[in-house]
């Protein structure tokens, strides 16, 4: 028996699924969970098939940014043509804005089973921020 995806000459349903716009970068997104603690921020970032050695976090200029990077070649070599692929190579980044005085050296993480997970302390402001001021509309 060959395991082959079913394809009718016409399928308007497979067709529209196939359309951008349900499939907008969705393998590319990192799912990710924030929780607010008392004195930090939890993040767990789903990176499932990546190594340790795959993942960067860095801050800079206030946001935190997890870049993650896979290469097909690491896969090993099979014979035979694939007929359906789904799992994703390549390169994905995530920016998260975390403040102005978190330096990369105060952000915790490990990775185990496919989940990156950071901890940021939370810090006062050293800034004042501005009043907020609000646009005048005109009009009946």
């Amino acid at each position: 028996m060959m395991m082959v995806p079913r394809r009718n000459e016409f399928d308007l349903l497979e067709d529209m699924f196939r359309d951008p716009f349900f499939h907008h970068n969705e393998s590319k997104v990192m799912k990710t969970d924030i929780k607010e603690n008392k004195d930090s921020y939890s993040i767990e970032v789903d990176l499932p098939g990546y190594d340790k050695n795959d993942i960067k976090v860095d801050v800079e200029d206030g946001y935190m940014t997890i870049h993650a990077s896979m290469d097909k070649d690491n896969e090993e070599k099979e014979d035979g043509k694939f007929v359906r692929r789904e799992r994703y190579f390549g390169e994905c980044s995530r920016s998260f804005y975390v403040g102005d005085n978190i330096e990369t050296e105060d952000v915790k993480a490990s990775f185990k089973n496919g989940t990156l997970r950071l901890e940021i302390p939370k810090k006062e402001e050293t800034k004042e921020l501005p009043e907020k001021k609000y646009v005048e509309i005109e009009g009946e």
